[in-house]
């Protein structure tokens, strides 16, 4: 009986569900694999496939429609599809690679596609948009003016970046280039600035030495991780960057600030490279193909500072890209140079010497210039580049052993300060305050007395001190104001108090 009941409750239900469907006769085109291969199929049978429109085949991988031939279509897979074999059915899905974006991805680690890679519930995203999105006219585009702070005082104080900037960070294997990158991002912590970090082609092992940093400092929960791992097939890590940057444009368009890393941009090259030669596409210089300016310039150029009609948001764009022997003048390295607003080159010279950041500041230059810089920073450093640079000059003139007069010496002494203020361990970024605190000191000549291996001690002494004894100045800073003449006194009369602590009696 409760059979009979539960049938005649039920059944109009699926009636009232049968009569709204819709059973139409629907046509679709059915493609066969004709080869497949090191994450690319050959498919054909489908003439009605649209240049990047996703694809599905019959066990439900994915791959994405790169070249559209007469006969032949070129398909980039999305997963390693190891049940597709010659003979396969695929079927076009008529849209494009739509991501989710919204507020839920925040401190979520996900791949290309949106699904979860950190054991997390799926993602509850406000919308879905396309991976692939024109970049902003020039009318939507507003002046770079707000200065975005790295932590880092010899890029903040030399080699200045501006909300909605592309600086390019550049420099040969494992020479900080990463590092740089995550003192950025947590130097954003408790700041509106949203971060993005997309991993191309990295170990996962590297992915994950990123994410416990961010972590450790508190800034993973305003940020976002999009991975196309090593072990990735060719088409998710060529869609990668794409996708991180439809999910950091979400923010720039409503009136946020976003921070997008591209880790790396080389690998990113050269995926695309392998793509491009499996599908016959005809190489070009160094066997790249012809378009692969096009590759990244039209996902830079996506990196803007847009108008206050338009909310008065910006996406910055931090690309990295890896060098052979320091050659800048590589393919791929000139092309990025001419896209971007700047670069930071990063000497392995430097590094294996000890100084971290390896920035070398002479080759590295920030377009948007002083435009940007903190006021604070501005009006302090103004003559810092120079300075540095001309020691840099005498100190390789003096490893001859050449005598050098009194007022050398003293240059070449100064200039060793002015090195040790610049160097930092890594993610450590100092506050605004605290540099505009070791920059006066360096101006004001403070430091002569003090050797430079006490400096990190000052550095240590300083961030405590600045809050405890003139907490006004540290405020006036912080709110983007100039140093006045009394947060300047204020700030040196903490100055004295450290130097004199630290500096040897005798």
């Amino acid at each position: 009986m409760n059979l009979e009941s539960d049938i005649r409750e039920w059944l109009p239900r699926v009636r009232a569900r049968l009569q709204r469907a819709d059973l139409a006769p629907r046509l679709q085109a059915v493609g066969r694999v004709e080869r497949i291969g090191d994450g690319v199929v050959t498919i054909s049978g489908l003439p009605d496939t649209r240049l990047d429109e996703l694809l599905q085949f019959e066990d439900g991988t994915l791959g994405i429609a790169l070249r559209i031939g007469e006969d032949a279509i070129g398909c980039a897979l999305l997963d390693h599809g190891e049940a597709i074999r010659a003979g396969s059915r695929v079927h076009g899905t008529g849209r494009i690679i739509r991501v989710p974006v919204g507020e839920a991805l925040l401190g979520r680690v996900v791949d290309p596609i949106g699904r979860p890679l950190d054991d997390g519930p799926p993602i509850d995203a406000e919308r879905m948009d396309p991976i692939e999105r024109p970049a902003p006219g020039i009318v939507e585009r507003d002046l770079v003016s707000e200065p975005l702070l790295t932590g880092l005082t010899v890029i903040d104080a030399m080699i200045p970046l501006g909300r909605g900037q592309r600086e390019l960070i550049i420099g040969d294997r494992q020479t900080g280039k990463t590092t740089v990158a995550i003192d950025t991002m947590i130097n954003q912590r408790g700041s509106d600035v949203v971060c993005i970090y997309a991993a191309i082609g990295q170990k996962s092992s590297s992915v994950a030495r990123v994410i416990r940093a961010l972590r450790a400092h508190d800034a993973f929960d305003n940020c976002i991780v999009v991975m196309g791992a090593s072990d990735a097939t060719p088409g998710t890590q060529w869609t990668t960057p794409y996708a991180a940057c439809t999910m950091a444009e979400y923010f720039r368009d409503r009136g946020r600030d976003a921070l997008l890393i591209f880790d790396d941009l080389t690998k990113h090259a050269i995926v695309y490279r392998e793509i491009s030669l499996l599908l016959r596409k005809p190489p070009g210089r160094e066997a790249y193909p012809g378009d692969v300016f096009y590759l990244h310039a039209r996902l830079l150029e996506r990196a803007a500072k847009m108008s206050e009609d338009l909310g008065g948001g910006s996406l910055t764009a931090l690309p990295i890209a890896e060098t052979q022997a320091g050659n800048l003048t590589a393919y791929i390295p000139t092309n990025l140079i001419s896209i971007t607003d700047g670069q930071v080159y990063l000497e392995p010279k430097l590094f294996y010497e000890g100084q971290k950041p390896a920035v070398n500041v002479g080759m590295s230059v920030s377009r948007v210039g002083g435009a940007t810089q903190a006021r604070a920073i501005k009006e302090i450093a103004e003559s810092l580049k120079l300075d540095y640079t001309q020691f840099l000059e005498l100190e390789v003139f003096t490893r001859f052993g050449t005598m050098v007069d009194e007022r050398t010496a003293k240059r070449i002494e100064h200039g060793r300060r002015i090195r040790a203020i610049l160097t930092q361990p890594e993610y450590s970024p100092l506050s605004l305050a605290l540099q505009v605190a070791l920059l006066l000191a360096v101006a004001e000549r403070k430091l002569e007395a003090l050797p430079p291996d006490l400096i990190p001690k000052l550095r240590a002494r300083l961030a405590e001190a600045l809050d405890a004894q003139c907490p006004q100045a540290v405020y006036n800073i912080t709110q983007g104001n100039t140093v006045s003449q009394d947060d300047r006194a204020a700030i040196v009369a903490v100055l004295d108090d450290c130097i004199a602590a630290l500096t040897p009696r005798g």
